[in-house]
C-alpha cells in the first residue's frame, strides 16, 4: 500500500459550495416566508372589510343612511360600532399593521366607500381605485397592467368602489 489515503474530512472548496447552496436555499425560502406574510396580512385587510360592510348594511337597514364621514379623515368608527345603543360591531377590526381603513361617505349618507392598503405588490387589482385624499406606498397593477396604487375598495351595493 504505497498510496494509502485515509481521508476524514472535507476539503475547504467542499465546504463551500455546500454552505453556498445552503445560502442561495435558505435566501428563496426567506423570501417566500415574508411573501406568504403579505399575502396573509391583505387576506385579512380584505376580510376586514367585509365584515365592516355587514355592519354598515345593518346600520343602513335601521337608519336608511351609511354613517357619514368625520372631518378627521380615516375610518369613522371607534373600537365598537354602535349607536343608540344598538351594537352593530362589537370590535372593529383594525389593520394588522396598524394603518388606517379610510371610510367616505357624502353628508346625506346615501352611499359610503371603505379602503385598505394592501402589501403585496404581486397581485393584480380588479379594478382602478383612487380615493381623494388616501394613498398608499405600494404600487400594483390593475387588469390591463398598469401602475397603480395598491388599494383595495369595497363599497355600498349601490355604487361602484
Amino acid at each position: 500500500m504505497l498510496f494509502s489515503h485515509n481521508k476524514k474530512g472535507f476539503t475547504l472548496i467542499e465546504l463551500l459550495v455546500v454552505i453556498i447552496i445552503l445560502g442561495v436555499l435558505a435566501a428563496l425560502i426567506i423570501g417566500n416566508f415574508f411573501t406568504s406574510l403579505k399575502k396573509g396580512r391583505d387576506a385579512r385587510r380584505k376580510a376586514d372589510l367585509e365584515q365592516i360592510q355587514k355592519a354598515l348594511e345593518l346600520y343602513y337597514e335601521d337608519k336608511r343612511a351609511y354613517p357619514t364621514q368625520a372631518p378627521d379623515p380615516g375610518f369613522v368608527f371607534d373600537a365598537q360600532f354602535a349607536d343608540s345603543g344598538k351594537v352593530y360591531m362589537n370590535r372593529v377590526p383594525t389593520d394588522p399593521l396598524g394603518t388606517i381603513y379610510f371610510y367616505e361617505a357624502p353628508a346625506d349618507g346615501s352611499y359610503y366607500k371603505l379602503y385598505a392598503c394592501l402589501e403585496n405588490d404581486q397581485q393584480m387589482l380588479p379594478y382602478l381605485s383612487s380615493p381623494a385624499r388616501f394613498t398608499c406606498n405600494k404600487n400594483c397593477k390593475d387588469k390591463d397592467n398598469n401602475t397603480v396604487s395598491c388599494i383595495w375598495g369595497i363599497s355600498s351595493t349601490n355604487i361602484n368602489p
